[in-house]
């Protein structure tokens, strides 16, 4: 049996298809059957990690106000907060950064940048800005006025608070499987064709800048949006005169989604599919610290009159045209970045590890958002947490729990990500998710097993889990430096369980 098992799958290898494209990503069957996946890179640069006791563990988190923000990094095993600005750079990006040409004016760094740009999203017209939210406050300022209403497939947290900001408001355009949890659709970052037309009627062409699209969605779990989509919500743009952005942060991404599901785009390149996004859109901004593994962001079009409209703003607020507040070694390195995002190898890395992360999670009976997505694996708190209330922050609690039970960080994004009304109350979120990212080319896959194993043994003591409500409060994007208290001494029970199940392992 097991030589016919050998010759047959010697058999489905050599029938695969020969490919001389070497930024495609291989298919690769292993002779057990396991589907795991394959890191197609090596490591050749390490950083020290610290698992500390889970005594440490809960002293840590306490000091940190319940917010895994505030925790520091020596306390911390794995860094799932983000992938943004902590992603993995390469050997020719960090070679590309020794060329740097520091020069505060007319830089051959940003010159070499902006063809980059031209090259991969297709866009001429180039302004730097020291990270995303720059961008979009850039955009926000120029755009957004009092009443401004924007339609967009989902928000994100530093996007709504520029546009609120300048006296806007947001139209959230869904598909109807966007907040399911569970779900079959491929692509739940899609808006809702009819519901925006009738968003455009009930508050008219005039009152909208822009429609503003976002690659996948941060917030409801990075799921990507069809290119068939875009081509829709792009026509109904330009028969009412409304602008087109496209936020690129996760472009990448979404591009290799759409490769792998939607079947127009089965045989295409992600070059291909990236310039097709972009080309749909008048404006792409995006932050460097995602799309390129390199920190900074930008604006691009191929509308010079826009972009001199929005110069004066970029010197106001970042710095000159040709470093817009960006390092020019960080420059160098956005440059070689922008291009390896067109290299299927290297987009098809996170995403495969997210995708059986919560494959093994399913399995476990874990709610996870399916199906997997980009930037990270999202666990459902409402399903893990039934118990607690959304008034009681449960997708913060589960990752204070998390945390203790494991030393990996995660970010809360639900209630506590969003904000209160006029009347204070806070403005329950659509969803309560405990986010692990998963940075591109930083965890092996023996760690990933160690956040399942960990969510496992949570999942089982989950009825330990309690509330945590704000005793610092900021106004705006409370998030990042509120703290926060528990609602009982729920943590030292969890920590308690923890000694008493694994003795003295970490």
């Amino acid at each position: 049996m097991k030589k016919n098992s050998a010759k047959s799958a010697s058999k489905t290898q050599s029938a695969a298809p020969a490919t001389n494209d070497s930024n495609a990503s291989p298919k690769v069957k292993f002779f057990s059957g396991e589907h795991i996946p394959l890191e197609l890179h090596k490591v050749r640069v390490v950083q020290k990690l610290h698992l500390v006791p889970v005594e440490r563990r809960l002293a840590a988190m306490q000091e940190a106000g319940f917010n895994t923000f505030q925790l520091q990094t020596k306390d911390v095993f794995l860094d799932m907060l983000t992938d943004s600005g902590v992603n993995a750079m390469s050997d020719n990006q960090i070679a590309a950064m020794m060329q740097a040409d520091d020069a505060y004016a007319g830089s051959q760094s940003f010159a070499r940048l902006q063809s980059a740009v031209e090259e991969v999203f297709g866009k001429k017209y180039l302004l730097p800005a020291h990270q995303g939210r720059a961008c979009e406050n850039i955009l926000a300022q120029h755009f957004v006025k009092p009443n401004s209403v924007i339609p967009m497939n989902y928000h994100f947290t530093t996007t709504l608070a520029h546009i609120t900001r300048n006296g806007g408001r947001i139209v959230e355009i869904l598909s109807d499987d966007a907040l399911k949890i569970k779900s079959t659709n491929p692509f739940k970052g899609n808006i809702d064709i009819a519901k925006l037309e009738a968003s455009i009627a009930t508050h008219g062409a005039g009152n909208i800048p822009f429609i503003r699209m976002e690659a996948s969605t941060n917030l409801i779990g990075g799921q990507p949006f069809s290119i068939a989509n875009m081509r829709a919500v792009r026509a109904i743009a330009k028969k009412h005169g409304i602008l087109l952005v496209l936020d690129a942060s996760l472009i990448g991404e979404n591009a290799y989604f759409v490769k792998q599901r939607e079947a127009e785009f089965k045989n295409a390149s992600v070059a291909k599919i990236l310039l097709t996004m972009c080309d749909l859109a008048d404006i792409v901004y995006f932050s460097a610290r995602k799309v390129s593994s390199s920190r900074g962001g930008g604006i691009c079009s191929n509308n010079k009159e826009i972009i001199d409209q929005m110069k004066n703003l970029v010197v106001l607020f970042e710095g000159f045209l040709t470093y817009g507040g960006i390092s020019v070694r960080e420059i160098e390195s956005m440059a070689v970045g922008l291009r390896e995002t067109t290299d299927e190898t290297v987009m098809s890395q996170s995403p495969l590890f997210i995708e059986y992360l919560v494959g093994r999670l399913e399995k476990l009976g874990i709610p996870v958002v399916t199906p997997a997505g980009g930037l990270g694996c999202h666990v459902d708190a409402m399903g893990f947490v039934p118990h607690i209330p959304q008034k009681d922050y449960p997708a913060g609690a589960l990752a204070t729990a998390f945390y203790i039970a494991s030393g990996v960080r995660g970010m809360e994004r639900g209630t506590m990500s969003s904000v209160r009304d006029v009347h204070g109350h806070d403005i329950l979120a659509d969803a309560e998710l405990l986010r692990l990212a998963m940075p591109r080319r930083v965890f092996t896959l023996s760690q990933v097993k160690y956040v399942e194993d960990r969510l496992a043994w949570l999942y089982k003591n989950r009825n330990l889990i309690g509330g945590i409500h704000f005793v610092e409060e900021p106004t705006v994007l409370r998030f990042f430096n509120g703290r926060l208290a528990a609602n009982s001494d729920w943590p030292q029970k969890l920590a308690a369980k923890f000694r008493q199940d694994f003795g003295d392992s970490l």
